[in-house]
């Protein structure tokens, strides 16, 4: 199975346990990955014609290779989907992105997360059959974010308001999902430019709600969720005394680890660092 792999700006920045393990992963799962220019996406969605530019030429990269695109990354995923849709809704910003681009493009290429893509093309039962480290007993909290979701229009990746992709992921892997009441809550995204203490007081909201619904680490998708939540611990303890040090993995590492992949993790950039957790865990 061949496909075409946008991973974005990440390799070039200080969140790369994303798509560290992606070349890793794609040989276990008996895939060859194809990427494509990794110019930015533009990393967050707006309607004006300027600020499509950058995701419209990403798509056109792809579109040269073929007719899917993969990528891991919340951020790029709703970007080129919700500019996907744009394009095609709209006709002039089309034309306008046409003509100064001097190229024609009508939403044409089909965008999918990992996620989705594992859902959709390999099935979980499948994943299943390949996982090599047990997992069972790691209590991990799904954390969807809102950009892997909304807005569902544009989206369709799952249910807005209940979701299960995630939940289905890592029970594949062997894990116990937590379910918690702010799995799909914003951690306050890009306001840690503007309000510090904005970022602090979402991130802790959801770090405190999967520890209280049982989970012992959370995974996301996403580098400004990960971000969030796992460099603004030190912060948020300073300030609250009910959490302690909890584990933010992305799901790539996760199934890395589960597919016995040992290196290109990325974990040496946490602020938590995951792996004496993991080791105790996977030891018992």
């Amino acid at each position: 199975m061949k496909i075409l792999y946008y991973s974005g700006c990440l390799p070039h920045s200080k969140t790369t346990g994303l798509t560290l393990p992606m070349p890793l992963i794609a040989r276990a799962l008996g895939i060859e990955l194809v990427e494509i220019p990794n110019t930015c996406c533009g990393a967050f969605f707006t309607r004006n014609v300027i600020d499509m530019y950058g995701p419209v030429r990403v798509l056109l990269n792809a579109r040269k290779i073929g007719s899917e695109v993969v990528t891991t990354c919340a951020l790029c995923y709703n970007v080129l989907k919700q500019t996907n849709s744009t394009v095609k809704a709209d006709a002039k910003k089309r034309s306008e992105i046409s003509a100064f681009l001097n190229e024609d493009y009508s939403g044409e290429v089909k965008v999918y997360h990992f996620l989705e893509f594992i859902r959709d093309k390999i099935g979980f039962d499948k994943l299943s059959d390949l996982v090599k480290v047990n997992f069972r007993g790691l209590r991990i909290a799904p954390y969807y974010g809102c950009l892997l979701l909304r807005p569902y229009e544009e989206i369709r990746l799952d249910n807005p308001e209940n979701p299960t992709i995630f939940e289905d992921f890592l029970a594949s892997l062997g894990c116990e999902p937590i379910d918690f009441p702010y799995k799909i809550e914003c951690c306050g995204s890009y306001l840690g430019a503007v309000s510090l203490d904005a970022v602090i007081e979402h991130s802790y909201a959801i770090i405190r709600s999967a520890l209280k619904s049982g989970a012992e680490a959370i995974a996301t998708a996403c580098p400004l969720c990960h971000f969030n939540l796992d460099q603004m611990q030190g912060r948020i303890k300073e300030r609250y005394r009910d959490v302690s040090d909890t584990p933010i993995l992305y799901f790539t590492q996760l199934l890395a680890i589960s597919l016995d992949i040992k290196e290109a993790l990325g974990f040496e950039q946490h602020y938590i660092d995951p792996r004496p957790w993991l080791m105790k865990k996977l030891s018992t």
